[in-house]
């Protein structure tokens, strides 16, 4: 099973300094059709105006990971973290028994960013958080898993779900192979660029729902850059 979730269906707000768009039901956005995608809960497109962002509040029992599209987010948390995260890497929270943090463009430029929610194994556990830098260069032709908490994937972030993001750049003309076990949800949507799999294209920031398929072929129309969910 292949579904296109085109951007143009999708729901979202513009709350000024922050334009939102939500590939599923969050906020003032519901769609009794899209609440989740296996353990994939939430996958917002945000565009964050400079020198704005969201002051501090909390979250719990959620894996939350930041992928930066262009500029970059600052971050700073009720444990102590701080980190700025730029174009291309990642960023991981594991919110556990609860976390209090804020995200702040502090740049001056606009900031976009994919940010995804899984739901985690189980609830509780003491919160975290990581960022890590990502190459694109690793990711010509090939996906490359950026956070994961699927036995196996020791170069990732760690995530406290059976569920894995991965990346991939890919040149107009060329492909990426991504494998899988049966009876996953997989979710994918090109940052940038259009893209075929099988017989569905999608541009950029479509989102594609695909099931019951334990290998997939994404073809590049255009040079592209894809972010991919594979959860339970």
């Amino acid at each position: 099973m292949i579904e296109l979730r085109p951007f143009a269906s999708l729901g979202g707000a513009d709350h000024g300094w922050l334009d939102a768009k939500h590939h599923f039901s969050f906020a003032d956005y519901r769609d009794p059709k899209r609440v989740h995608w296996g353990a994939l809960r939430v996958w917002n497109d945000d565009a964050i105006d400079p020198h704005t962002g969201f002051p501090p509040h909390g979250h719990r029992d959620m894996e939350i990971i930041t992928y930066v599209r262009s500029g970059a987010i600052s971050h700073e948390d009720s444990l102590g973290n701080k980190g700025r995260t730029e174009a291309g890497d990642v960023q991981v929270m594991s919110a556990g028994s609860g976390v209090a943090h804020s995200e702040y463009n502090h740049e001056d430029v606009k900031t976009t960013l994919f940010q995804i929610w899984i739901i985690p194994d189980a609830a509780g556990g003491a919160p975290g958080w990581g960022a890590r830098q990502f190459p694109k260069d690793d990711r010509a032709g090939n996906f490359v898993v950026l956070a994961s908490g699927i036995d196996g994937d020791t170069d990732a972030l760690p995530i406290r779900a059976d569920a894995r993001v991965a990346g991939a750049t890919i040149r107009a003309g060329e492909t990426a192979v991504y494998e899988t076990r049966p009876g996953r949800h997989l979710y994918l949507v090109p940052a940038i660029g259009r893209i075929r799999i099988d017989t569905v294209e999608a541009g950029p920031r479509d989102g594609v729902a695909i099931r019951d398929l334990e290998r997939i072929t994404v073809t590049a129309l255009d040079d592209a850059e894809v972010v991919l969910v594979d959860s339970r």
